[in-house]
């Protein structure tokens, strides 16, 4: 199970206002602090600033890198900003994302085979994010065959379901279980991969939903989970739960975080 730390995004005001005041300390320290909590990845997104998105991202990159010796996952949807950003890092990186989109699979397709990165394909594509699971698994079959045929190794690709709130859908968390129990079936080098927050948005006591969310996921078939290691009951959730479930030889990883004190008190 991977874990991309997703606190450095430019939509969370005081990450926002680091950028604008290009506040490396405060950002060397919100990297340093997951990457402690147990992230794999460093998510690294600066959308919010618009004509401005590459250089921000650039900056972000350097910044971040400098400060922690991990790969990032680089989160937008500019093909622009995404090379920039690429160029800067070292080691293999994630792009965050691909999607059924002609013009976006195509200029980011380029980057890819470019920079040898990973690539996040999200279940999307010019109709909008299916209503169904069966749509969306569709979708994710298009870009993985599509993909593969471009070269791209089965196991540089992470499906996104794309999490909609249960607040707006009802369902929504059920669709997402049932498109990456399918793609681990049908394709078991693909990943899986899904930002667990976006299940709870517009909810009280968010963190108790996708804490009990990434459960469920990991269950079907999660790979890789894009949240807040911070929450230090989800994270003791993701060790536990891939214990349970048979990757954890010898109950190694378990035993580790229990002498670490991140199991908490039971």
């Amino acid at each position: 199970m991977l874990i991309i730390g997703e606190r450095i995004n430019s939509s969370r005001q005081l990450i926002s206002q680091a950028i604008e005041r290009r506040d490396m300390e405060f950002i060397r320290e919100e990297a340093i602090k997951q990457i402690e909590a147990g992230a794999d990845y460093i998510d690294v997104n600066a959308g919010t600033f618009m004509e401005k998105e590459t250089e921000c991202l650039q900056w972000l990159v350097k910044v971040v890198q400098e400060a922690a010796d991990k790969p990032l996952c680089i989160d937008t949807v500019n093909p622009r900003a995404a090379a920039a950003a690429l160029k800067l890092h070292q080691g293999k990186a994630i792009l965050n994302s691909i999607s059924g989109e002609k013009e976006r699979y195509n200029n980011m397709l380029l980057l890819v085979k470019e920079y040898g990165c990973s690539i996040i394909a999200s279940c999307l594509d010019s109709s909008g994010i299916p209503e169904t699971a069966e749509g969306r698994i569709k979708v994710a079959a298009r870009l993985i065959d599509s993909l593969t045929t471009a070269g791209v190794a089965m196991d540089d690709i992470f499906i996104d379901p794309l999490i909609l709130p249960i607040s707006v859908d009802n369902n929504s968390a059920v669709k997402v279980l049932e498109t990456m129990e399918y793609i681990k079936k049908n394709y078991p080098e693909v990943r899986t991969i899904c930002g667990v927050s976006n299940i709870s948005f517009g909810l009280p006591l968010r963190k108790k939903l996708n804490q009990t969310f990434v459960v469920l996921a990991m269950q079907r078939g999660l790979d890789v989970a894009i949240i807040d290691p911070n929450d230090n009951r989800l994270m003791a959730n993701i060790i536990s739960t891939n214990t349970l479930l048979g990757k954890d030889e010898y109950c190694t990883d378990y035993i580790k975080a229990y002498r670490g004190g991140k199991l908490g008190s039971g």
